[in-house]
């Protein structure tokens, strides 16, 4: 498909634009997109999906919404079927509807069916996901983290990137995805400089093949980060072209399984609480003067995140963020805690976590694999690498510095697995684009 490879053959933006239609309330509705079951805790998740007006995106990437209404059906194992009541897709919201459930038991894997239904047909679509143990609840648990899907950077871009059926063979528990979503500025094919551009980039990643298929049986949390919200190295307040900032911020939300808050956090038995934390919408513009009033979190973020790390007390204590705390990073960047445009803030986060116990930091947006040790709190950090080999890059194959226990600039994901018993150990694997493990690092509970 060369339409994909030669941006010379595209339309123009303007083209783009008229080409994209809204909902059509006469039309069947699909579930082209799939399913997406988001926010799982012990008891709670969100159920995802768009209704749209065909089976799948043409050559132009068009997927109309579809005027209708969801529900959802879900049981566990053996136990007896429930029912949500049918929720509209908002046509506001791109024909889009969130479906929360409740009173889940803890660690089940639940089965599902969403259905959709308007006056003209119906359509439905199942699957599985994983409930969180409780907090009391020693428990295996496994989960993968990735970043960086840029359309066009996939192996076979009919199908998506070769990492998801590496993901799935796993069986995790639940998926992480740190942001770099979508590339609304550097994927050509269109550049996404409008709301309605936006949204294409999200139809056509969302109804490939191995996303879809991935999402149906895997639990999912997202972390946003400049490029699927507007554009490289963003701040609150700018624009690329017609879409705005506080646009893109409310296009996540809707593509997304989405909680109140951007930051949260969740526990994952006894021996394990994840942290997400958000790092576009309450931040400094980056070319501001650094010191004790220049912020990546926000002051209310902080002080969460502050209180309920400490009061916590999972064995092991996982923030994710979308940008590197540690590092290190290139030289010419000026957009994370590990640069020295954000000295002041990153030392105190640095310093922060180092002083709890078995408290370590996975991070995104780097597109290259690495585990590093910060030089002056000893705070472990693992990236998990850009999700293909071509999408990788921007470090020097062989420049290993001082705090890296490891470094790969190649393409891939990272695992995470903890294992109950009398002394709990967490395990931290970067895999390759095919799943090949190509490092390992093991933390017990006692070091």
């Amino acid at each position: 498909m060369s339409l994909f490879r030669n941006p010379l053959k595209l339309p123009s933006v303007l083209a783009w634009a008229q080409l994209l239609v809204v909902g059509v309330a006469a039309a069947q509705p699909y579930l082209a997109e799939g399913v997406k079951v988001g926010e799982v805790s012990s008891d709670t998740a969100i159920v995802w999906t768009r209704l749209c007006t065909v089976e799948s995106v043409n050559e132009r990437f068009q997927l109309p919404g579809a005027e209708g209404e969801v529900r959802v059906r879900y049981r566990p194992p053996g136990g007896d079927e429930r029912q949500t009541a049918w929720t509209p897709a908002d046509p506001n919201r791109d024909f889009t509807a969130q479906v929360r459930l409740e009173g889940l038991s803890p660690q089940t894997r639940y089965a599902y069916v969403v259905e959709a239904r308007n006056g003209s047909g119906t359509a439905e679509l199942g699957g599985e996901f994983d409930t969180a143990p409780s907090a009391d609840q020693p428990a295996p648990v496994r989960f993968v983290v990735t970043t960086g899907h840029k359309h066009q950077t996939a192996e076979e871009i009919e199908l998506g990137p070769r990492i998801y059926p590496a993901m799935a063979w796993l069986q995790p528990h639940f998926f992480i995805h740190t942001g770099d979503v979508v590339y609304y500025d550097l994927d050509t094919d269109p550049l996404a400089e409008s709301p309605q551009l936006a949204r294409l980039h999200w139809h056509r990643m969302y109804s490939l093949e191995r996303r879809v298929a991935f999402h149906r049986r895997v639990a999912s949390y997202f972390i946003k980060d400049d490029h699927d919200l507007l554009k490289n190295d963003c701040w609150p307040g700018q624009t690329y072209g017609d879409l705005t900032f506080n646009q893109g911020v409310r296009i996540f939300d809707e593509q997304t399984p989405s909680s109140d808050k951007p930051y949260r956090t969740f526990r994952w038995g006894k021996d394990l609480q994840i942290w997400l934390v958000e790092g576009r919408e309450f931040r400094s513009p980056n070319d501001q003067p650094d010191g004790p009033g220049k912020t990546i979190w926000g002051d209310e973020q902080m002080r969460w995140l502050k209180h309920s790390m400490r009061a916590s007390d999972a064995t092991f204590r996982l923030l994710v963020t979308p940008t590197p705390v540690v590092g290190p990073d290139r030289e010419n960047k000026f957009d994370n805690h590990s640069n020295d445009a954000f000295a002041y803030e990153g030392a105190d986060v640095r310093e922060f976590l180092s002083g709890l116990e078995r408290c370590y930091v996975v991070c995104g947006d780097r597109h290259w694999q690495y585990v590093s040790v910060d030089d002056q709190t000893g705070l472990r950090e693992y990236s998990c690498g850009s999700s293909t080999d071509e999408h990788s890059g921007g470090w020097g194959k062989d420049d290993k510095r001082p705090q890296h226990e490891f470094l790969r600039v190649a393409g891939g994901f990272l695992s995470v697995e903890v294992t109950p018993g009398d002394e709990p150990t967490i395990a931290f694997r970067l895999h390759d684009v095919d799943g090949r493990v190509v490092h390992t690092d093991l933390q017990p509970s006692g070091g």
